[in-house]
């Protein structure tokens, strides 16, 4: 029951510049290595796209949120908001704008405090906030803001898919700042919520230069925007200034501005560039930038709020007139259906399937706060992962260790097998429906005896003994409903509800769409485990068997 699946990929070497950074650019090139989709027994998985020649919007169906794109040669580059979840600050690669990869994390682990090791509390909707990706001379640069303790930090490196270097930190939370790297060497940034600010940074990005720029751009109520004003996307184009920014007027919806200037401390005129829902009432598509293919079309990359699935990425066309960026079809509208930037290209899906045959685990898996990593291996029952229970806790969201991928609309479904034989008294391990408002199927152990239990929101709804050492169990969720249903299965062939069905809502405490988590904790004394052997996960649009 293993799967090993290889996927085509290109390698990079010598990048051009985006023209967005001010920069010339290189020579074209192209060099791929061919692989083979391959599979031993039937899983799904999602990746975007009806084909070679069309898509359908959300490009991404699944949470990645504060999205910031980038071409860089004929390769794009994405980064999102990840809060709570380690490694932290996801590296996505694309050759289109539809298929992303995960290519690597800015960081592992945050440790400016015990909170992000579930220690005395917790961070859950802070953490790592809205992050800026660029590119210049040759290297990568991330710049993002932490909300605990309030921080702003600074990695790089030449290689995105390899290891990020911290640059710099700074002792100030710079909200929804956005880097820019101006054609003179000078290095800016703009951030701030209703009142928008510019500042220039030292030239090895240290520090904010002191006696320099440290301008108050606008005040959102005096451009006439009132209400919400944040999500800073900050260009160079033609010689021209470019503010992306996210209005949200009274009893309207979230809409994308663009604020643009011939210097880089105004003044600044204003135009509203896209307000539209692509037909999901009262959910604005908005907060985001642009971004060109290498023939000199343009693209916005929004995101838009879909409910229980989470923040979702919204691409859409992109023209110049008469010196900005209208986002849109000619109609002022997102494309339900689109033609692809480029063509010919599939990808990696963003939930995967997992056999636990590698001694590392793929990207694709995050943990709840930051692990710890004494209490889990891949090596110790070789093609498992053994999840071991440390302190004792109360519930879920005390307990680090709690193994986690995004859901996917509109429907997708998780199973498990899980050896169960070295619980021991108190243990709590299981498949869940992970948010603020979780909805779990969980063994647990009460003394020799071992039953499952559904809950929702921590209350019980069914229970169940149980007699045998190894488990099976499934969850589906139905994002065109925000319900899911959890099962289980002596034998993986005949399967049994229990509980009842779960109302997922997307919750402002944990600020992220719904995950699909595998846990294992203590609530009376620790040394417990559970081995897991393998993970399937079916998603609905675009298979791959």
């Amino acid at each position: 029951m293993k799967q090993i699946c290889l996927i085509s990929r290109k390698k990079h070497e010598n990048p051009t510049l985006p023209s967005l950074c001010g920069e010339g650019s290189g020579e074209r090139y192209l060099s791929i290595i061919i692989g083979l989709f391959c599979l031993f027994f039937p899983l799904s998985a999602q990746v975007a796209g009806n084909g070679s020649e069309t898509f359908t919007n959300p490009v991404i169906y699944a949470d990645v949120p504060d999205i910031d794109v980038i071409r860089v040669g004929s390769d794009f580059y994405m980064v999102s908001t990840t809060m709570h979840l380690m490694p932290g600050a996801p590296i996505m690669r694309s050759e289109d704008l539809v298929n992303w990869e995960i290519i690597s994390y800015v960081f592992d682990e945050i440790k400016d405090s015990p909170l992000y090791d579930l220690e005395g509390g917790d961070v859950y909707g802070k953490g790592q906030w809205a992050s800026s990706l660029r590119y210049h001379n040759g290297k990568f640069y991330v710049f993002f803001a932490t909300n605990t303790p309030k921080k702003s930090h600074i990695y790089e490196t030449d290689n995105p898919a390899g290891k990020w270097e911290k640059v710099s930190e700074f002792d100030k939370n710079y909200h929804d700042a956005s880097l820019l790297f101006d054609d003179d060497g000078k290095v800016y940034l703009a951030y701030g919520s209703g009142h928008i600010r510019i500042v220039e940074l030292k030239s090895d990005l240290s520090g904010i230069k002191e006696g320099v720029l440290a301008v108050s751009a606008f005040v959102g109520e005096e451009q006439g925007y009132k209400g919400l004003l944040e999500g800073t996307h900050f260009y160079k184009y033609n010689g021209k200034y470019y503010l992306f920014l996210i209005g949200w007027p009274p009893n309207g919806i979230r809409t994308q501005l663009c604020f643009r200037s011939d210097r880089i401390e105004g003044p600044y005129e204003s135009k509203i560039i896209l307000s539209d829902t692509l037909d999901l009432y009262g959910k604005g598509v908005a907060q985001g930038g642009i971004v060109d293919t290498e023939d000199g079309r343009w693209f916005g990359f929004l995101f838009q709020d879909h409910n229980a699935v989470g923040r979702v990425p919204v691409l859409t066309p992109c023209r110049w007139e008469n010196g900005w960026p209208i986002l849109g079809d000619k109609e002022g509208k997102v494309p339900k259906t689109m033609e692809k930037p480029v063509r010919g290209y599939t990808g990696k899906p963003l939930v995967v399937s997992d056999s636990f045959e590698e001694k590392t685990l793929a990207l694709n898996w995050q943990w709840n706060h930051n692990p710890d990593n004494s209490l889990w291996s891949l090596t110790e029952r070789p093609g498992y992962i053994r999840l071991k229970t440390g302190k004792v806790v109360e519930n879920i969201f005390q307990a680090r260790n709690t193994l986690s991928q995004r859901t996917e609309g509109s429907q997708c479904s998780a199973v498990i097998s899980m050896d169960v034989s070295r619980m021991r008294d108190g243990d709590v391990a299981g498949l869940g429906a992970f948010c603020a408002e979780a909805g779990l199927l969980s063994v647990v152990q009460e003394g020799d005896k071992k039953c499952l239990v559904m809950t929702d929101r921590g209350k019980e709804k069914a229970r169940t003994e149980w007699l045998h050492n190894r488990v099976y169990l499934r969850m589906d969720c139905d994002f065109n409903t925000d319900k899911a249903n959890f099962y289980y299965s002596s034998d993986k062939e005949n399967w049994t509800q229990l509980g009842t069905e779960f109302r997922m809502v997307y919750n402002l405490v944990h600020f992220m769409g719904y995950r699909i988590a595998i846990y294992n904790y203590a609530t009376k004394a620790s040394g417990g485990y559970v081995d897991v052997d393998f993970f399937e996960y079916t998603g609905s649009k675009g298979i791959i068997e």
